[in-house]
């Protein structure tokens, strides 16, 4: 059983969500830096790391790291890897992506151009052949250099994995997939509590937490670059993990989840994206504004992607917005409330100061996880209590006790 480095990258500040994600999936975690996480795993882990991650953006196999100073170092290094390890002669390759921080390299497209020559002077040696068709499946390769540590490695997912399949349309500023299960799963959410998002947009908040709640793995519906890597990767390790991801899935559970947006056409594509995720049955959406959200129960939670500005073109509106969000939190005094915003006057219009509050980049825009912690709800018999720790997300869930 051959052994790979595999190297996850996810949203600058969630690393340990992600790392809890690989070792409930059974891998050891090498090394965490900012944005990555890099784990061992074989062949099949290639498969179990792309369909079950949710936190996740991509899988990458590492395939080498040295230091380069010069173009030359970089040619010299990258033509020393053992690419015809991992790439056929037919195999389709290139740089997808380079990037360089506090390094002498620094150009992108010279970093690519340099790369890609040196791959093919190396197959061009192993091959005995001059010229490469490329014609087969396609190695997508990505560079990172860091202080002049180059890490190369080959892009095993193809589409980023917030492409989860389900979202074909979305809101004005929509949060992804990927970080809105970062975000829910930071929270002490399980689904025998009450979750609801009143700016629910195209819904991703309430589907990401309906699939943690049914098991459903988030890559089941789509398909990877390496599925095509035979070479590497035998089939039915897709198949059978596909299999696996199936049969862990629950949907014949009660769970209390709710949507809410002011605009009537995005809750609409709110229905439609939830159907494509296979969850529809399990959230309720519904058009309604902040200023009248209220319910009956106690012990829920907000956790919602508000307004700041950004995907607003009334700024002006922002003071009173938070202001009802925070009069709605009042009402809902044994909830606890997770709000990531780049609204910087986020707490003093609320009336509230976070218990927690966590710095998140969304893309390249900073934003706050603001975490505003309601009492925990009393102590439910051994039993039911064992129940409900097994369903939030089933046997891959991953929570944290804020």
């Amino acid at each position: 059983m051959k052994l790979y480095e595999l190297i996850a990258p996810c949203h600058f500040g969630l690393e340990a969500v992600l790392k809890r994600e690989i070792y409930e999936l059974g891998y050891e975690i090498t090394k965490v830096e900012d944005g990555r996480v890099t784990f061992e795993g074989d062949a099949e882990a290639i498969c179990r790391a792309n369909i079950f991650l949710r936190t996740a953006e991509r899988v990458l196999l590492k395939t080498g790291q040295f230091h380069a100073e010069s173009f030359e170092d970089l040619f010299q290094g990258i033509k020393k890897l053992p690419w015809e390890e991992f790439i056929p002669a037919d195999g389709k390759f290139w740089v997808a992506k380079a990037s360089s921080i506090k390094s002498k390299l620094f150009s992108p497209s010279d970093i690519q151009s340099v790369t890609k020559k040196a791959i093919v002077e190396r197959m061009k040696e192993c091959y005995h052949q001059q010229w490469f068709a490329e014609d087969g499946a396609s190695y997508p390769l990505r560079l990172f250099l860091m202080k002049d540590e180059v890490v190369a490695a080959l892009d095993t997912s193809g589409d980023s994995l917030h492409k989860r399949g389900y979202r074909i349309l979305s809101g004005k500023a929509p949060i992804t997939e990927t970080l809105a299960a970062s975000l829910i799963m930071l929270t002490p959410w399980r689904r025998d509590r009450i979750l609801v998002d009143p700016f629910c947009g195209s819904g991703t908040f309430p589907i990401e937490a309906a699939m943690l709640a049914s098991n459903t793995a988030p890559g089941m519906n789509r398909s990877f670059t390496a599925q095509r890597w035979t070479n590497l990767i035998e089939q039915k390790l897709w198949e059978e993990t596909v299999e696996e991801a199936r049969e862990l899935v629950d949907l014949n559970i009660s769970v209390d989840i709710q949507g809410y947006d002011i605009d009537g056409e995005i809750v609409k594509v709110a229905r439609d994206n939830a159907r494509r995720a296979g969850v529809e049955h399990l959230i309720h959406f519904q058009q309604r504004p902040v200023s009248a959200l209220n319910h009956p129960k106690k012990y829920g939670f907000l956790i919602s992607n508000p307004p700041y500005g950004e995907r607003m073109e009334e700024r002006d509106a922002l003071p009173s917005l938070y202001r009802e969000i925070g009069e709605a939190m009042a009402r809902l005094d044994s909830w606890s409330a997770y709000l990531i915003t780049a609204y910087e006057d986020a707490e003093r219009c609320i009336g509230k100061k976070a218990d927690k509050n966590r710095k998140i980049y969304n893309g390249m825009m900073k934003t706050y996880y603001y975490q505003f912690l309601g009492p925990k709800p009393p102590r439910k018999p051994r039993s039911q209590d064992a129940q409900a720790k097994g369903g939030a997300a089933g046997d891959n869930s991953t929570t944290y006790n804020s």
